[in-house]
């Protein structure tokens, strides 16, 4: 077996003399540092000075067993991810089960063979190294995207605004081609910004970097504050959009999650409605769950599409009514928040008749 190339501290905590002394010949052997503590309770003051790489720890030990030491080690957080082995004579499944359910990586059942030994201990350090590399990389990744969302950000607001003025000069000058032109770029910037906020979500949310906040509030006024952001572009597109839900419904929920569940399925349902077409949120409860539903007489989704709505592996995408483009990652976030509001999302839809999709928000916590 090869050495390693940069020296690691392996913890033995274990009462039996000759069990230690055999261990420290043979980790040394491999370069391997090691220390040593003779009960729960010095494992625990060593642990306090110095963080090892890997311990190797009895279960019965007089004190505190092996049992209590490993739930105290992983109560530690600078302490809690490192790998813990249990020693053992006990070869009761319920005790190795019991073990691995406390936070141990894996077990070794006295008498020891030492090749078996070093070889758990080599590849649990290994998987160790490789998970700091991939947390390092991750924050590297975090930073990364944090810094892209702020720039880009930064470059779309004032391109919005230049958009708007853009289109009160062409109106100024009565110029339809101007105006049709000023028209096709604000929607352009929108669909665009409107995308980048989605992928920046989505991108968080597989980073698991969304802080999810339950409290109380008020469905219906969150629904009302949504449906009012929309009012102008369902005017510009012939829609009656209307809210059914009054007010008084009280729900459990993160609140920045509700409201972009709620402006993805409203934006999806102005995208694939028809001029003179209808949209209605409305809600209805079942059990401790209030349903919120978004409902189009739109185009309508086919039974393909259905099984795509939802999986990042197989989009479907389709233009709206008014030639929008979709990318469908704006569904695909809704199901990611939803499960994060400990909720679900689901659809029914005929194509050429409507559809609805429909959320789930628990009402009590």
């Amino acid at each position: 077996m090869e050495n390693n190339q940069a020296t690691e501290t392996v913890l033995i905590v274990d009462d039996n003399p000759v069990n230690l002394r055999v261990m420290i010949q043979h980790l040394a052997e491999e370069n391997y540092e090691t220390r040593i503590a003779q009960n729960g309770e010095e494992a625990l003051e060593q642990i306090a000075l110095a963080l090892p790489d890997i311990i190797l720890l009895d279960i019965m030990m007089p004190g505190i067993d092996g049992f209590e030491t490993c739930e105290r080690i992983k109560e530690i957080p600078l302490a809690k991810n490192i790998p813990i082995i249990f020693m053992t004579a006990l070869s009761e499944t319920e005790n190795k089960v019991k073990g691995l359910q406390l936070g141990a990586v894996d077990y070794i059942t006295k008498p020891f063979q030492h090749e078996e030994v070093l070889a758990r201990i080599n590849t649990h350090l290994t998987i160790r190294r490789q998970q700091i590399a991939l947390n390092h990389l991750n924050a590297t990744k975090d930073r990364f995207f944090s810094i892209i969302a702020h720039d880009l950000r930064g470059v779309f607001n004032p391109l919005m605004i230049s958009t708007d003025m853009l289109i009160k000069i062409a109106a100024k000058e009565e110029s339809e081609k101007m105006t049709k032109f000023a028209n096709a770029v604000k929607k352009s910037t929108n669909n665009a910004y409107e995308l980048l906020e989605n992928l920046l979500t989505w991108s968080r949310c597989q980073r698991d970097s969304i802080e999810v906040a339950i409290t109380k509030m008020d469905i219906g006024k969150v629904i009302e504050k949504n449906i009012d952001l929309y009012v102008e572009k369902a005017e510009q597109k012939n829609i009656t959009l209307t809210n059914d839900v009054s007010k008084g419904f009280l729900v459990y929920a993160d609140r920045n999650i509700t409201d972009t569940i709620l402006r993805n399925l409203i934006a999806n349902a102005l995208k694939f409605t028809h001029s003179g077409g209808i949209i209605k949120v409305f809600i209805s409860q079942e059990d401790d769950h209030i349903h919120v539903s978004v409902q189009d007489n739109g185009t309508g989704i086919d039974q393909d599409g259905l099984e795509k709505l939802f999986k990042i592996d197989s989009r479907y995408k389709k233009k709206g009514t008014a030639n929008e483009h979709g990318t469908g990652l704006g569904l695909i976030l809704c199901k990611e928040l939803s499960i994060k509001n400990k909720g679900n999302i689901w659809v029914t839809s005929k194509l050429d008749h409507g559809s609805t999709f429909t959320f789930s928000l628990k009402t009590q916590e």
